[in-house]
Formats: C-alpha cells, sequence, structure tokens
C-alpha cells in the first residue's frame, strides 16, 4: 500500500454535510466535496463559458485580452481601486470595465471583438455584487444597438436550450420565457406605464427636481433631468421587469459613451435587458464623433470635480483613436455571474464564485477556534460550525452609535431576542439602509430594515448572532 496523500483534517459528518454559509465560501474546497449541488453549479458555470464561446465563434468574432492595469480606469460609472507600479513609480488603477480598449481594437481593423475578464469596482457587497467579477463585453462594426439587441436575444435564448435544456427556465419558482420575442419599453415608457409620469412632457431640470420631491425620490442637487428619470425608472420599474425586457433609449445624462438619437439629441441608443428585475447587460451604438466624445468627457471631469466619484475622466488616448476613425459600432457588455445566477438558480453571487470576497478573519479568532477543535479532536468546530456559547444580557448597555437616541429606561423595557443574521444586503439608493433575513430559532424567518450601514458593510453581518429589540 502506498500514502498518496495526507489528510489531517476530518470531514464534516455525512448526514448534516456542511451548511454554514459563511464556511461554505470561505472553505469552497470543504463546500465541493461535501455538496454535489454546488459542484453542479461550477460545472454548469463552465458551460456557460463554453458555449458563449461557441455562439461568438460561430458569428466570426475574435476573443482579445486588454490590460487589467490601466493609468485613467473609464468605461463605467464606478470607484476603481487603485495600486502602485513600482517598477515605472507611478499610481495605477484596476480597471472597471473592458470597453476603451476594445474599441481602440476596432479603430485597428478588427471588426469584431470580444474579451471575458475580471474587472474590479472598490463599492459595497450584497446578493448581486462583488467588487472582483467577469464581465464580457463585445465590440461589431457597421452596426448598432438594433444588432446587439438580435444578438443578445438569440444568445440567451441560445445559452439556454444548450445549458438548461430548454428556453423556458425556471428561477424562484417563476416560469422565464425566453423562447418568445423580448418586449421592449423605452424607459420615459417604462416610467409611464409603471408610475403613471410622461418624462417626455416634463420641461426641465427644477420641473423633474419637484416631481422628484412629491413622490420622495431622493436626489442629489448636481442630479439633472436625466438622472432623475433613472432615479424614477430604479423605483418604479426594475421591480416590474420579471420576464426579458429591453429597456431603451436613456437620458444622455448617464450615457457618456453613447450616441445620440437623431430624433432626440437628449435621449441616446441604448439599451439595458432586464430579467427577473436584475439588469442582465448594457449596450449602445457606440459614439464615434470625436468632437461629441470630447464635450462628453469635459462634462464628466465637472462631475469629478463637484464630487461624483464615480465620473469619467478625459482618455486622451481614446480620443486620439477616435480622430483617427472608428466605423459605426454596437456594444455590448454583459455580467457573466449574474447570467450564471439566473441559469443555475443561484440565490446569491457569492453562490456561482468559487472564491467569493469575504472580511479577513480576525486571526486570533481563527487560531482560537483551531486550539479548540485540537482539544475536543473536532473537525466540524474548526472548519464548519461556531462554538455553543451561553449569552448573557444581564449585564447590556446601550452601543455608543444609540446612545443619544435612546434613553435607558426606555431600552431597558425592550423586547430581546436572540437571532442569527441569515442575510444582509444593502438596500438599493440608501446609503444607510441594510435589509436583513433573521432567524431566531422559530420556522418564520423575519425581514428588517435597518440605518447602519454607514457603521457596517453587510458581508460583516452574515452569520452573526445578535440582538434584536423592538
Amino acid at each position: 500500500m502506498t500514502l498518496l496523500s495526507k489528510s489531517l483534517q476530518i470531514l464534516p459528518e455525512k448526514f448534516h454535510g456542511l451548511t454554514d454559509t459563511d464556511m461554505r465560501y470561505r472553505q469552497r474546497y470543504v463546500d465541493l466535496i461535501m455538496n454535489q449541488d454546488s459542484k453542479n453549479v461550477f460545472i454548469k458555470r463552465s458551460q456557460i463559458l463554453k458555449e458563449i464561446r461557441n455562439f461568438l465563434a460561430d458569428r466570426d468574432f475574435m476573443e482579445v485580452e486588454t490590460p487589467m492595469l490601466v493609468a485613467n480606469a473609464g468605461g463605467a460609472a464606478a470607484r476603481p481601486f487603485e495600486t502602485h507600479y513600482n517598477a515605472l513609480n507611478e499610481d495605477v488603477k484596476l480597471r472597471i470595465s473592458l470597453e476603451l480598449y476594445l474599441k481602440r481594437l476596432i479603430v485597428g481593423g478588427l471588426e469584431r471583438v470580444y474579451e471575458i475578464g475580471r474587472v474590479f469596482r472598490n463599492e459595497g457587497v450584497d446578493t448581486r455584487h462583488n467588487p472582483e467579477f467577469t464581465l464580457m463585453e463585445l465590440y461589431q462594426a457597421y452596426t448598432d444597438y438594433e444588432g446587439m439587441m438580435e444578438l443578445t436575444e438569440s444568445m440567451f435564448r441560445y445559452l439556454a436550450e444548450k445549458v438548461c435544456g430548454s428556453a423556458k427556465i425556471s428561477y424562484n419558482g417563476i416560469e422565464i420565457d425566453l423562447s418568445k420575442p423580448f418586449e421592449r419599453l423605452t424607459m420615459n415608457d417604462a416610467i409611464k406605464k409603471y408610475a403613471g409620469i410622461d418624462f417626455d412632457e416634463v420641461a426641465d431640470d427644477e420641473a423633474a427636481k419637484k416631481l422628484a420631491d412629491e413622490h420622495h425620490i431622493e436626489y442629489e442637487e448636481r442630479h439633472k433631468k436625466g438622472d432623475i428619470i433613472n432615479l424614477f425608472f430604479e423605483e418604479y420599474c426594475e421591480k416590474e421587469l420579471i420576464q426579458p425586457t429591453f429597456i431603451m433609449d436613456h437620458p444622455i445624462e448617464i450615457s457618456p459613451l453613447t450616441k445620440k438619437k437623431p430624433s432626440d439629441p437628449n435621449k441616446v441608443e441604448r439599451f439595458e435587458l432586464f430579467i427577473n428585475t436584475w439588469e442582465m447587460c448594457n449596450a449602445y451604438s457606440e459614439l464615434n464623433d470625436p468632437i461629441d466624445q470630447r464635450e462628453r468627457f469635459k462634462a464628466q471631469d465637472a462631475l469629478a470635480d463637484a464630487g461624483d466619484e464615480e465620473a469619467n475622466h478625459t482618455d486622451e488616448d481614446f480620443l486620439n483613436a477616435l480622430e483617427i476613425g472608428m466605423p459605426p459600432t454596437g456594444g455590448i457588455g454583459f455580467g457573466i455571474d449574474r447570467m450564471c445566477m439566473l441559469l443555475t438558480g443561484a440565490e446569491a453571487i457569492r453562490d456561482v464564485l468559487l472564491f467569493p470576497t469575504m472580511k479577513t478573519l480576525d486571526p486570533k479568532k481563527a487560531e482560537n477556534k483551531a486550539e479548540k477543535a485540537a482539544v475536543n479532536g473536532s473537525a466540524e468546530a474548526a472548519t464548519v460550525s461556531a462554538p455553543s456559547v451561553q449569552i448573557d444580557l444581564s449585564k447590556v448597555k446601550i452601543e455608543p452609535l444609540f446612545a443619544d437616541d435612546v434613553d435607558f429606561e426606555t431600552f431597558s423595557k425592550s423586547d430581546f431576542r436572540v437571532v442569527k443574521i441569515e442575510a444582509c444586503e444593502a438596500v438599493p439608493k440608501s446609503k444607510k439602509l441594510l435589509k436583513f433575513t433573521l432567524n431566531d430559532g422559530t420556522d418564520r424567518k423575519r425581514t428588517i430594515l435597518s440605518g447602519i450601514h454607514e457603521y457596517y458593510e453587510p458581508e460583516e453581518l452574515v452569520g452573526k448572532t445578535c440582538r434584536r429589540e423592538r
């Protein structure tokens, strides 16, 4: 007998398996051993990527690679990560999109190009967002956003049939039909349909802000009519878009890299595909006028100067490429992780990422946990579940951040319940609110909102035991 490998840790027992969600994400290698369903998700993810490449190869697209470390992180509204090149003694950023380099290749005569790669956005973490994620962008010369709609619809239908066996799929018990032509609505028509407001009749920025005030839509002073339209769409429309729907013709203010509509210069030739209330992709008729593009960059620079951390900045080399000449082009970006969630039925983006972003554990806590496991001879204590703890609520004190809002007499009469936080995510359009799913030991899970986002990130709280007071 030959020993091939040492195994010093004991796996969780088979009957219960590995059920601690936090540990499933942190120790994916154990999760893959114990949970066949988890392994199947990643096998299917690999198949999705393979079929995307097959679909694009049949349409004569060429796969390319572009830089991850860039001087100017553009192509999306997002805050970048920053780092330093020691050899060049220069500060650089991690890319937030693939767009601007792929368009340079269109200028260079590569008429159908795409890239599948990691991008990095220094933003929050929730069930649909991870700071590093996989994006696919493609660009095709001599077409426009109408051509991109045809490609998108055909590709989603193709992937569903290849990966799921049918163009009709089910997500969370809801049937989603990818076999029929996708619905098409302009952004203004969608708001008119779901909110009863016709922004084509709204005269200017001030009138739009007045409507926002009347409907309790939060906005910033720098926002213009187009920004307000987008906020109304997010508030009233996204939640209604279950079946595949193209939302078209966005305001120019939120689309700095997109060609204007000839019939209405306040709108652009852009669409987003929504399925299951999620934005699945974003596409344009690409702006190829270098003079117009410089003006758009100038407006973005002004937003950055006013404090917008997600604004684009002027990219002189990209403008130089446009001045050489870019043919009419259609472009599109797909979030691969969200696509995998839809086609695998996963409820959270971390379920389709082999190694999702997680907050680093306190080394001392991790060490103590391992020591306890060594003493007890229990791998479950070391790698799977937290030890049982007696919680003493007799000496409760008000946390400092609430001290000015609650007097102790009122606080002492509160109804305390010890609960486990099973899920936590940021509430869209709110800088303060977090949405919690709590388990208090009963069959009924509770959902609450709490205004503590300025103190905690959602990922810090998932799996924690805490007090719920009422």
